[in-house]
């Protein structure tokens, strides 16, 4: 299951520049957008809801409510932050406070003009809610400087802050949605391109184009019908069938089988920093996860290259913590490698003490997820682990793991465009007791740990960030709360040749736009995709 299945995705922090998705096409060339046309768009899950103030917001969520509700800040191609429905946002000297200028003649689609008075009630809902109140905690006090100017006033320094006005808590919506949060849970409101038509929970979402969009010339498309397919195997039939135009997914097999099709179908996948980790995610406050010798042992049990071989078709690379060798963040060395003779050993050392080694794995029924998990499985039951599995639908399995009822789980995470976006999943302050709501869903307390991510979310200077992260590795490798096994670069978008657009969207500076983002299946913008026949 994804971490974008969480309650938001936390991105932050600059980046060098990452390559361009890699994508196939053999469409013949077009002379530019046109207007018009409609999109079926397959998801794979349905959304929580599209309120950004009470409702879990997973990839889909982004997906569907992104055609809507826009946010303060984007993310350009490069990974640096640049504004939207913010015109600026200027830091103080310490970075403790920062000022966010609303960009003027932007309105709702309710007819609402944007201002300063508005984007502060949405930030304050925000951190009153019980949802994205932990990831506002540095956030001190909001202030109406004037009517356009809100100032954000923090408790330290936060040099990466715009980030997370990019995602969940920077989406605004207009004063009706955030009086009546049921209704705009339902038939979301916001500034953007798109405005709702229709929605049947596990079937289908519909929104059509905005006539009053603040984007001149946009959107191109009339309508976009977002299909909710939850089965992998049924999207790729789905669109191959003509069903659908475009479809998420994360199977090699897809990415060969329509890949080799050019003159049908494009191929557009994750690269660099938007991609994220496959893992199993270890409840480190309950035993047997407690003891950090069971943890080393699942990792030494996990060999990561027949996984890699069985699962993804050879088409990754294994990973040993939140960060892959091409990113500017890695630091090598450390991981618990594939030793089942060790792992054994630590198995039998435990057992010695407290008897055996039992828990159960929590996954989502999806096969593909389920085979995956099934191959762990018997990985550690070869070194002594008897682990059961437990199938449990994405809600549910999100819900477990943020209140701590769980042992293990099927995980994937990790692909904000920088360190500190990481911060809030891995700090000992964001670890609560079982039972009680905690983004560190491991739950992990580790002081040298939390002091190094304090470190790289406080400074500015890019050495003592690198060395702050360089020492979050190797306690992330020590403490072992995650196994890691992949980073998922199968995560793609497929569609028709037909499509355009895909991870090709310019922001308002005239900059381009981060094209893909997420794992395993990636999401992007809507705003500037177009159908080159109707």
């Amino acid at each position: 299951m994804s971490l974008a299945a969480m309650v938001m995705l936390a991105c932050s922090g600059q980046r060098p520049a990452e390559p361009p998705p890699q994508s196939q096409s053999g469409a013949p060339a077009a002379t530019g957008p046109t207007q018009g046309g409609r999109l079926v768009y397959a998801v794979s899950a349905d959304a929580n809801g599209f309120n950004p103030v009470t409702d879990q917001f997973a990839a889909q969520s982004y997906s569907m409510t992104g055609t809507i509700i826009e946010p303060l800040v984007a993310v350009a191609a490069d990974g640096s932050w640049k504004p939207y429905l913010a015109e600026s946002l200027t830091p103080s000297k310490k970075y403790d406070e920062w000022t966010i200028k609303v960009r003027p003649d932007i309105s709702f689609s309710d007819g609402i003009s944007l201002t300063g008075d508005i984007v502060k009630a949405n930030l304050e809902a925000q951190k009153r809610s019980p949802l994205t109140a932990a990831a506002m905690m540095p956030i001190k006090s909001f202030e109406l400087a004037d009517p356009m100017t809100v100032k954000v006033v923090l408790n330290q320094p936060w040099v990466a802050f715009p980030y997370l006005l990019a995602v969940q808590t920077g989406m605004i919506v207009p004063p009706a949605s955030l009086n009546d949060p049921k209704t705009a849970s339902l038939k979301p409101v916001g500034t953007g391109p798109f405005v709702f038509k229709e929605y049947v929970p596990d079937n289908r979402m519909v929104v059509t184009r905005n006539p009053h969009y603040w984007r001149a010339g946009l959107p191109y498309l009339d309508e976009i019908e977002f299909r909710i397919l939850p089965d992998t195997q049924t999207r790729a039939q789905t669109l191959e069938a003509g069903g659908v135009d475009a479809i998420g997914t994360s199977r090699d097999e897809d990415l060969t089988k329509f890949g080799a099709m050019k003159d049908q179908y494009t191929v557009h996948r994750a690269q660099g920093m938007a991609v994220a980790e496959y893992m199993f995610l270890l409840n480190t406050a309950v035993p047997p996860l407690d003891d950090v010798r069971v943890r080393r042992a699942l990792a030494h049990a996990m060999d990561r290259e027949t996984v890699i071989k069985t699962l993804r078709g050879g088409l990754t690379e294994p990973a040993d913590g939140p960060w892959s060798k091409d990113s500017p963040w890695y630091a090598p060395g450390g991981y618990p490698a594939y030793d089942l003779a060790k792992a054994t050993a630590l198995v039998k050392e435990v057992e010695a003490e407290k008897g055996p080694i039992r828990f159960e794995l929590i996954s989502t029924p999806d096969p593909n997820t389920m085979q995956g998990v099934e191959l762990a499985q018997d990985m550690w039951r070869k070194a002594g682990i008897e682990v059961s599995i437990k199938q449990a639908d994405q809600a549910d399995l999100i819900n477990r793991a943020i209140t701590g009822n769980f042992s293990a789980t099927v995980w994937t995470q990790f692909s904000a465009q920088d360190p500190d976006g990481e911060y809030v999943w891995m700090h000992q302050a964001y670890a609560k007791p079982v039972g009680a709501i905690s983004l560190n869903m491991t739950r992990l307390k580790d002081e040298k740990l939390s002091a190094a991510l304090d470190a790289g979310r406080m400074s500015p200077d890019e050495a003592t960030r690198k060395q702050a992260y360089a020492t979050v590795q190797q306690r992330l490798r020590d403490q072992v709360p995650y196994v890691f096994v992949d980073h998922l670069n199968t995560g793609a978008v497929i569609a028709k040749t037909k499509v355009r657009g895909i991870g090709e969207h310019v922001l308002p500076d005239g900059e381009k736009g981060l094209p893909l983002t997420g794992s395993p299946i990636p999401y992007h913008p809507f705003t500037q995709l177009w159908v080159s026949e109707r």
